[in-house]
């Protein structure tokens, strides 16, 4: 699995759990966690998972959100999974490439929900809850993959999600992922596209200029 993220203490001041617990406030216990997913086809039940990111959001002292650690991993497709040519061509993944570092769904997941139960205790909140653009997809992928791994203590709501395509088409009318990024003032590299790692990091900033935006106009929640 790869981390990107800055050093941090192992333990956190007094300040910096109070910046990370608004986030409990913020979303009614709920921790946004952004998710992106590349796959063999379009299909849950029967295609691929290949890849897999997360990115934690936090806020800062000011109640502000910004994109924190990301956790990525490569993933085995399950026994008898379906894998569509079409798809490869989009997101250039080759599952038998011999350098692909690749984990089964249960690891995986696993190295993947482990700091995000972490991320949970630290906040004080409740679950996670998933955002992604056009996040049924992600979600459906996720659900699945948790379902054939007999995982029972899943850290995300299994239905609850915030869709950026939605919140960018209210926000900035525009609903395509590269238009809504440009709509915000915010970077968009066509060739790092369809990494599931550079598409979650890209989610994680859109989420927070929206919310970040929304909250300096309107103010934050009671």
């Amino acid at each position: 699995m790869n981390t990107t993220s800055n050093a941090a203490a192992s333990e956190l001041d007094a300040s910096e759990i109070r910046a990370r617990q608004a986030i409990a406030r913020r979303f009614r216990s709920f921790l946004p966690v952004v998710v992106d997913v590349e796959t063999g086809g379009l299909d849950h039940r029967t295609d691929a998972l290949l890849q897999i990111a997360a990115v934690i959001v936090r806020t800062d002292e000011h109640g502000r959100l910004f994109r924190a650690e990301t956790y990525s991993c490569h993933v085995k497709p399950f026994e008898g999974a379906n894998i569509d040519p079409k798809s490869l061509q989009i997101n250039g993944i080759r599952p038998d490439h011999p350098l692909r570092i690749a984990y089964s769904e249960s690891d995986a997941l696993g190295r993947m929900f482990k700091p995000i139960r972490q991320e949970i205790r630290d906040t004080g909140c409740t679950r996670a809850i998933l955002v992604g653009h056009n996040a049924t997809f992600d979600l459906s992928f996720l659900n699945s993959a948790v379902e054939r791994c007999g995982i029972r203590r899943n850290p995300f709501h299994p239905f609850g999600s915030f869709d950026t395509a939605t919140l960018a088409g209210l926000a900035y009318g525009q609903t395509v992922l590269a238009k809504a990024l440009r709509a915000a003032g915010l970077e968009w590299d066509g060739n790092e596209a369809h990494s599931a790692t550079y598409d979650a990091e890209q989610t994680a900033d859109l989420f927070c200029r929206i919310v970040n935006t929304w909250d300096q106009a309107i103010g934050l929640p009671a």
